[in-house]
């Protein structure tokens, strides 16, 4: 009876430690504001001073759908895979089986980049701090869903033009952080997929967490992805991007991740077994690179930002704080760790045209480090409301423009034809009505509706949801075609890719 009694004791005193928001407000706060941003699924886990607090899911797994979410319900991660893939060559650092500032050439004799001395010197360590000379985003139009295997991607890189000097700025790169994971299975003879397996979700309980594409596609309790069409809720395919796996393709739920932040907090260990080294979370919480500035709105206490391996690097209110995001098509999630504070916090959510992905984790934050309260989603969302209203309505005026068009593009008849870049590779435009179709040899599933709209412009419509509507230009030289310039949402890929005709 005495035991009972102190176990409810601790219990109630852990209970009673939490913010009054988190006790009493946050099941309303999350419910009102899911509506506000179209949200249909959202789970949250916090965990403090060693304990879960928070584990639960709000909405349902689809919009219209039966299905509650709750802790075990399954979402892509996305970028938030990058602190395994960090952590996983840290350990192996520690055990001596590689050395993180090994050439990245020594394990991946196929690697290399278009810039000589950075194709030599680059190491494992640059791979996983984004500082290897691309910009951010750089080729992934190419990379993300597409139909290439990992060695094809790693292989491509050399097709990249570095916008930045080697080392010189920070460029947040997928394909760099693919082949660091790749030198895992080259130094181990094991999978970056199985090595994750072995040793981070068999021992850490995270028993519904994987990597693969097919494994969320044909789970019973996964949430749907959608995005926003014109700030309708529209549903969306999983992204295949196993090709991108130590980047982008885990799956998993915030009881899992819960158990991964609660290991993060402990030193390395989990349920008093030491799961990582205490020295590899080190090596991947050691700042590497330059992020921003710092600086959020909410956080005036925010100096820096800086890159670990995997890792974000924050301050906030005097504590480190090493957190990620993560972004896949109709996903977009956090996950934070305040070892000073025994705080941590993962939000997952199943749209990608949200903001309350970063807003719930910073009224969190609030609440934890007993500030005044303002509702963050909203002032988040009052900047959303007039960016889409604004993306609306030039989408709007484009196809107005483009509807009223009524002299066709003087060289038409030239334009059906293969056309190449060195990075991508060939698309191919037919003939479509009075326009044209394009499609992609390395995206089969999808298809581009390309209407002109003058000076040498098309208004394309993909029909790969997540690219969005683009302007596409055609350049003309000697009285000929020349090339086609072809751009994505920023989201995917910032650049613009030229495809010259064949």
């Amino acid at each position: 009876m005495k035991l009972f009694a102190a176990f409810c004791f601790i219990g109630l005193g852990s209970l009673m430690a939490q913010p009054v928001f988190v006790k009493d407000s946050l099941d309303t706060y999350i419910e009102r504001e899911m509506k506000k941003w179209q949200i249909p699924a959202v789970a949250v886990a916090i965990v403090k001073d060693g304990k879960v607090v928070v584990s639960k899911g709000y909405g349902t797994t689809e919009k219209g759908g039966g299905k509650k979410v709750d802790e075990n319900t399954l979402f892509q991660i996305a970028s938030n895979s990058k602190a395994f893939t960090g952590t996983a060559l840290a350990m192996l650092d520690y055990r001596k089986k590689i050395s993180l500032d090994d050439k990245a050439n020594k394990w991946l004799p196929y690697f290399s980049l278009q810039d000589e001395y950075a194709s030599k010197e680059t190491t494992v360590r640059d791979l996983l701090c984004h500082r290897i000379g691309f910009q951010t985003f750089q080729s992934d139009f190419l990379n993300w869903n597409c139909n290439l295997s990992r060695k094809e991607l790693i292989e491509n890189m050399k097709t990249y033009k570095p916008m930045y000097s080697f080392r010189a700025r920070y460029g947040y790169c997928n394909a760099a952080f693919l082949a660091a994971g790749e030198v895992i299975q080259a130094a181990t003879d094991t999978t970056w997929d199985d090595y994750l397996k072995t040793n981070f979700f068999t021992p850490l309980y995270m028993l519904r967490t994987s990597t693969t594409y097919q494994t969320i596609k044909k789970d019973k309790n996964a949430a749907v992805p959608y995005t926003l069409l014109k700030n309708k809720l529209t549903k969306l395919e999983y992204a295949n991007v196993d090709n991108l796996g130590p980047a982008a393709s885990i799956n998993s739920c915030v009881k899992d991740m819960s158990h991964w932040v609660m290991c993060q907090l402990d030193s390395g260990k989990y349920l008093g077994h030491y799961i990582i080294p205490y020295a590899a979370l080190k090596a991947t919480r050691t700042p590497q690179m330059i992020a921003g500035r710092g600086g959020i709105p909410n956080f005036p206490s925010n100096h820096f930002s800086l890159y670990g391996l995997g890792w974000g690097i924050k301050d906030m209110f005097g504590k480190v704080m090493y957190e990620h995001t993560g972004g896949a098509d109709g996903f977009v999630t956090s996950v934070c760790v305040l070892p000073e504070a025994n705080l941590g916090i993962v939000v997952l959510t199943n749209t990608d045209m949200n903001e309350f992905f970063l807003a719930l984790r910073e009224q969190l934050l609030l609440a934890y480090f007993d500030q005044p309260y303002v509702n963050v989603s909203d002032q988040y969302y009052q900047g959303f409301k007039v960016d889409i209203k604004k993306s609306i309505d030039d989408l709007t005026d484009l196809e107005n423009k483009t509807k009223q068009k009524n002299n066709a593009f003087a060289l038409a008849k030239e334009l059906p034809g293969k056309y190449s870049n060195e990075v991508y590779g060939e698309i191919e435009l037919k003939k479509s009505g009075s326009g044209f179709v394009v499609s992609f040899s390395r995206h089969p599933q999808a298809k581009g509706e390309m209407l002109y709209m003058g000076d040498n412009t098309y208004l394309c419509e993909y029909s790969y949801v997540t690219w969005g509507t683009q302007k596409l230009k055609v350049n003309i030289e000697d009285g000929k075609i020349k090339s086609l310039v072809v751009k994505v949402n920023n989201f995917v890929d910032y650049m613009d890719y030229e495809f010259v005709k064949k």
